[in-house]
């Protein structure tokens, strides 16, 4: 199993910036993709950007690209999500995940294994 803790959230002005961070312990060699996710009050949990963990390859959707950037570093265990030009609109509760399964739709809630108990950012206007 992984486990993972999210650090990082706050409240923060728009056109602001936060990181967040994700530390994985247990067995994190089991994990191909590593990604963020994000639920607003009253909404669905949305898929925010994801990172193929060995190779290192990004994605992202279309509603931060430009604006946020995933990163991890390997030796620490540790995914991480740079936030910039914060808009109220990212106001959420943010979650780190992990999937297992190198095929099927990164973007997809279910398909992901590992979860964090997720960190609050809030944007204000």
């Amino acid at each position: 199993q992984v486990q993972l803790v999210e650090s990082g959230g706050g409240l923060v002005q728009a056109g602001g910036s936060l990181r967040l961070s994700c530390v994985a312990s247990g067995r994190t060699s089991s994990m191909y993709f590593m990604g963020w996710f994000r639920q607003a009050p009253g909404k669905e949990r949305e898929f925010a950007a994801a990172i193929n963990w060995i190779g290192g390859s990004t994605y992202y959707a279309d509603s931060v690209k430009g604006r946020f950037t995933i990163s991890r570093d390997i030796s620490k265990n540790t995914l991480y999500l740079q936030m910039s030009s914060l808009k109220p609109e990212d106001t959420a509760v943010y979650y780190c995940a992990g999937k297992r399964d190198r095929g099927g739709d990164y973007r997809t809630v279910w398909r992901y294994d590992a979860w964090g108990q997720g960190t609050q950012v809030t944007v204000s206007s």
